[in-house]
């Protein structure tokens, strides 16, 4: 199968990339040197390849970022994602589109599955819902994906990285309680995301590892397997923190249509985080 992955050396794309390549894939990535924001770039960059499938993990993750600045935010995540899937429609490929839990509201008291109707809170969100939207009536051979809360080995700094530094650093670590997820591992999501396109099954699907947890029960399990003491994380509430981007409280994923296909679920989430943390550890330089 011919494989054009967009956004390829990030945290996501980057095992994306990894996955295609190691199942024999014929793989074409592209990271900053697309900029698909440009449809006529992204069109004479794609067509000539002819692929058979496009994951478009090129996004502007910033949320905070994206209150402040929404029209470049916009640019990237509706505008970018809507040029991806135009040149999907004249390719006749397939389409895998990564979204986001930030569809959603978090109020609903329960995780959400596929068939809750979104109501996002801040800007990242409805820029990603509005994607979604514009992909599902330009394309039907397309895979959205909802996951959350991602932590792996390349691109910008994610959470439980950020918490394994300032821990071995000694910082004082004060984390948000009031705030619900599922921790997902790239490499697994990835694997998972290629199960997915194997089946022709289009359509929305949540993806993330098992398990939930707030922020503060994360990091204490992070101290936990660094082997410091779990207390040394003390829990602040989110609006005390006075960021611009409101984040849905209780916002984890359900993943009900990958267990209505029969596709195996992901891994619980600690098992991947304790492997993860540990290779953090191995060697200093990772933390940065």
């Amino acid at each position: 199968m011919r494989v054009v992955v967009l956004g390829s050396e990030g945290q996501l794309g980057s095992e994306v990339a990894e996955a295609c390549a190691s199942r024999g894939h014929e793989l074409h990535p592209f990271d900053r040197e697309l900029d698909i924001v440009d449809g006529r770039a992204v069109r004479e960059a794609l067509l000539p390849l002819c692929p058979d499938l496009v994951f478009n993990c090129a996004a502007f993750t910033d949320v905070d970022e994206a209150e402040r600045r929404p029209l470049e935010s916009a640019r990237v995540n509706f505008l970018g994602a809507q040029n991806v899937a135009l040149a999907c429609r004249e390719m006749d490929c397939s389409l895998v589109f990564i979204s986001t839990d930030y569809v959603f509201d978090g109020r609903a008291g329960r995780p959400y599955n596929e068939f809750d109707e979104p109501h996002p809170v801040n800007f990242y969100g409805r820029s990603k819902l509005a994607a979604e939207r514009s992909i599902s009536s330009l394309l039907q051979r397309h895979y959205i994906i909802r996951t959350q809360w991602l932590f792996g080995k390349r691109g910008r700094g994610n959470f439980v990285r950020t918490i394994t530094r300032k821990a071995r650093e000694g910082d004082v670590l004060r984390v948000v309680a009031d705030e619900y997820g599922s921790p997902t591992c790239a490499s697994d999501l990835a694997q998972a995301l290629l199960l997915l396109a194997e089946t022709g099954q289009f359509g929305i699907y949540h993806l993330t590892n098992q398990g939930e947890c707030s922020r503060l029960e994360l990091a204490r399990e992070i101290l936990e397997i660094m082997g410091l003491d779990e207390e040394r994380a003390q829990p602040i509430l989110y609006e005390e923190l006075g960021l611009p981007c409101e984040r849905p409280p209780y916002a984890p994923l359900d993943n009900f249509c990958l267990r209505l296909l029969g596709l195996p679920p992901l891994r619980h989430y600690r098992e991947p985080l304790r492997e993860y943390v540990e290779w953090l550890l191995e060697d200093p330089r990772r933390l940065y």
